[in-house]
């Protein structure tokens, strides 16, 4: 199967799209120190929040019943422990998107 220049140039201007405002603003804001107000206003944003999304990116519903999306907790885990040993949140989304790309090939 060959491959056309512009279907490639049309996948790498949509992987450059997906970038740019994807990544880029973790390697921007790592090297400032936001305003007092915006740390601040930052803090009173619960975890809950946080949990939720995560929860319902694995919980599925099937007609009536609840069940877990073990592909996607099988990328969570590793992701949760790499930020946890990272503490960085670029590497950490980087980690995720990475985790969750291996899963969908391998599963």
């Amino acid at each position: 199967m060959s491959i056309h220049l512009s279907i490639l140039l049309i996948i790498l201007g949509c992987a450059i799209v997906t970038f740019i405002p994807r990544i880029l603003p973790f390697i921007v804001i790592r090297n400032i120190q936001p305003p007092k107000i915006v740390i601040k206003w930052l803090s009173y944003i619960p975890i809950c929040i946080f949990t939720a999304l995560i929860v319902e990116s694995f919980i599925i519903e099937d007609g009536s019943f609840l069940s877990i999306d073990w592909r996607v907790l099988a990328a969570i885990i590793p992701t949760l422990l790499i930020a946890l040993w990272t503490k960085s949140l670029s590497i950490t989304v980087i980690a995720g998107i990475a985790c969750m790309a291996t899963v969908r090939v391998l599963f």
